[in-house]
């Protein structure tokens, strides 16, 4: 059984707290709205609210059902809201599932347990311990308080990868090899899953927008339109960022096929100075064969050795001189 709060947010005083959910609904009705507050619950808290606030069974497999993606649904007596909470810890994206059931005087919010009560819920709760005024107003107002949260946890989990990237892009340019495309293709898995919350988000602030729920007052309307505009400006920001992940991979493949370009320079360089080497050496290889069977002091006759095989040495060098600077002069001439 998962942790629960039940409190009751008048238009004026302090919220109260209960311990239990019929000592909340007794208190319905006096004035103000309910909020019931469900950390990881279970079926049977969900099942109990079913008959008191009419909450569809629908939502209730919604609520237990982790992979679902941001959706708003209408029923005759309160509207179904799911939205995603972000968090980042390096190198793990976590994306929680935040359900919101809203009626004419109540609000039920539904989050998994994070090791906290809610990590996204701080703001709200900091403007209920100081009275916020437009949190009193009405159950819809506290849930743009807490969608707006669920917005702001974005932000940081952008703001990181962003920082994640501009570091990738400096030891891209450095070329020591520090680079490690893996990690930036990470960044992009966690960039695709930001892009399709916000893309199913901002529908979901459409529709409110337009009033489809008749649970969301005309006032209230209007911040709502300021958390759209988040979303919209948080969709912009993984485009950017997916944009500069494809640079970094283009200038990395750039980059190494550069140094592969320069490797087969250096090898060409290297065979080329061994072929002119080979060639030079091939004609003086066949002489000496020659001259090393005693051919030539054959042609010259054994007693002129001492004149012969000197000219014969002289002649190699004269050879293999002209074969150098012949190859040369052919380098000159090459286009």
């Amino acid at each position: 059984m998962g942790l629960a709060r039940y409190m009751c947010v008048p238009l004026n005083g302090a919220v109260r707290s209960f311990a239990r959910l019929d000592e909340l609904l007794e208190a319905r009705g006096r004035g103000g709205y309910l909020w019931i507050d469900l950390c990881a619950p279970d079926r049977p808290q969900l099942d109990a609210l079913i008959e008191p606030l009419g909450v569809h069974p629908l939502s209730v497999e919604d609520c237990l059902d982790d992979d679902q993606v941001p959706k708003v649904e209408d029923f005759p007596t309160n509207t179904f809201i799911l939205f995603n909470g972000c968090r980042y810890a390096d190198p793990d994206l976590t994306v929680d599932e935040v359900n919101v059931v809203v009626g004419s005087d109540f609000l039920v919010s539904i989050h998994p347990d994070a090791g906290d009560r809610c990590p996204y819920f701080g703001s709200v709760d900091r403007a209920m311990a100081s009275g916020l005024d437009s949190v009193r107003k009405g159950p819809d107002f506290l849930l743009h308080a807490i969608l707006d949260a669920l917005s702001d946890s974005k932000f940081a989990v952008i703001e990181a990868i962003q920082e994640e990237l501009d570091a990738a892009e400096e030891r891209v340019l450095k070329e020591d090899g520090g680079f490690r495309p893996e990690e930036v293709l990470r960044l992009r898995r966690h960039l695709l899953a930001l892009r399709k919350s916000l893309m199913h988000e901002r529908e979901v602030l459409t529709r409110i927008c337009r009033r489809d729920s008749p649970f969301v007052t005309e006032p209230a309307v209007y911040h709502f339109r300021d958390v759209y505009d988040h979303l919209a400006k948080l969709f912009e920001a993984t485009e950017i960022c997916r944009e500069m992940i494809a640079t970094l991979m283009e200038i990395h493949l750039s980059m190494v096929n550069v140094q592969v370009a320069q490797i087969g320079n250096r090898t060409n360089s290297s065979v080329r100075r061994l072929t002119v080497i080979t060639t030079i050496f091939m004609p003086l290889t066949l002489l000496a064969g020659v001259g090393g069977m005693s051919e030539w002091s054959m042609m010259t006759g054994p007693e002129n050795w001492r004149i012969a095989y000197p000219a014969f040495l002289a002649g190699m060098a004269v050879i293999g001189v002209t074969n150098h600077y012949f190859l040369r002069w052919l380098e000159t001439r090459r286009p």
